[in-house]
């Protein structure tokens, strides 16, 4: 049977693991013997209860945590780390994540993720909803949302030894009375000997009312990808920087500096370019250009990226974001007025999909610098050297 499936988690039907293991030993795809899925539930400290599902393909490693989300915690290729050094050294077991302290700020509390995502029913920085003022759930937002610090009831995983697919599906409920009741159901699936992972999301309004939902995917990428002179490279049709303090970089906006305790965060706002289907590339590469972490996706599911430079001191986060998002993370009643906030129907879907892969030499990093060459070669850069109205607040 070339097909194989587990079921890891299904509260409702009280199956639990603390430990699993499925290795292709006795596979019959190419090379696929040095393929494993593992599972394993962290101990002690604020890590304790976190499963981590890894993905291993024999080439790329990543770490999945259905405890927070389905997010990415970190991973490698052919021994090249990938994520960050955050000063959050585990995973957080979300019932450690307060995220009404500190004015909202709580979320960061947990923050130390390769990819974490923003959302579902709300995304951006903490604050009031004008539109929603009075309104005891809908009008408090806290720093992008809830669903990075929820878990997954149900998490299974597939394996299939003649194709080489390697996945792991988890399903998160951000549900309240009164409030939301969105469905997350995330499938993050590689193949044997790849340098890619995919990511292909489906959110459902669970009620019967409709349901607004954003959505980004905050992906936080540090050394060796990371480091001065490391460059940026997107098809850009129009970019603004989101405050002063990010116009005050406009002219490297592209190019990253070797750690500054002084840094302070700034942010850019992008829309990109797509080809005739509406596909982009977004690559972050280092100074030599032989490393580079590409996120592949459609302008359809993302109209708007948002670059977030943070190179601070590496004790306290040497870090870069790449954000795909369904809008620009601003306070919810500023993108409503805006028209970037999505409504879903009562029963609907909405599936979006992300690719992340990892270049490793110069000329798989100078292939998709050159793609992204030709996306540019079809527009002209709108630009803004301050704020834009239509960008942020």
């Amino acid at each position: 049977m070339s097909v194989e499936h587990r079921v890891l988690t299904d509260v409702a039907n009280h199956v639990y693991h603390d430990h699993f293991e499925l290795t292709g030993a006795n596979s019959t795809h190419a090379g696929s013997n040095t393929w494993a899925v593992r599972q394993r539930r962290m101990k002690g400290g604020l890590s304790d209860g976190v499963d981590v599902v890894e993905l291993d393909n024999g080439a790329l490693r990543i770490e999945v945590l259905p405890t927070r989300g389905m997010g990415l915690w970190r991973g490698s290729f052919q021994g090249i780390p990938i994520g960050w050094d955050s000063p959050v050294k585990l995973p957080v077991n979300p019932a450690f994540v307060n995220q009404t302290e500190r004015g909202g700020l709580g979320w960061l509390a947990g923050f130390n993720e390769l990819l974490c995502r923003c959302g579902l029913s709300f995304m951006g920085p903490p604050g009031r909803d004008a539109d929603f003022k009075d309104h005891p759930i809908l009008g408090e937002l806290t720093l992008h949302g809830k669903i990075a610090n929820l878990p997954a009831h149900r998490v299974e995983v597939t394996t299939d030894s003649v194709t080489g697919k390697l996945t792991v599906t988890g399903v998160v409920d951000e549900c309240s009375m009164f409030g939301p009741s969105l469905r997350l159901t995330s499938t993050i699936e590689t193949t044997v000997g790849s340098n890619s992972l995919t990511i292909v999301d489906e959110v459902t309004n669970l009620s019967a009312k409709p349901a607004e939902f954003q959505l980004l995917y905050h992906t936080n990428i540090g050394r060796p990808f990371l480091e001065e002179n490391g460059r940026f490279l997107a098809a850009i049709n129009e970019m603004s920087p989101r405050d002063p303090r990010a116009a005050e970089g406009i002219d490297s906006f592209d190019k990253y500096e070797a750690p500054d305790a002084g840094y302070a965060e700034q942010a850019y706002l992008f829309r990109l370019i797509g080809d005739a289907k509406r596909q982009t590339v977004t690559l972050l590469r280092n100074a030599a250009g032989d490393r580079g972490l590409s996120l592949r996706f459609s302008l359809i599911d993302f109209p708007c990226f948002t670059l977030w430079k943070n190179t601070g001191a590496e004790a306290d986060g040497y870090v870069t974001g790449l954000e795909p998002g369904t809008n620009f993370p601003n306070l919810r009643s500023f993108e409503r007025a805006q028209g970037r906030v999505t409504t879903l129907a009562p029963g609907a879907s909405r599936r979006v999909s992300l690719e992340m892969a990892i270049h490793a030499d110069k000329n798989a990093v100078s292939a998709v610098a050159s793609e992204i060459s030709q996306l540019q070669e079809t527009s002209t850069v709108k630009f803004n050297r301050q704020p834009q109205a239509s960008f942020s607040p």
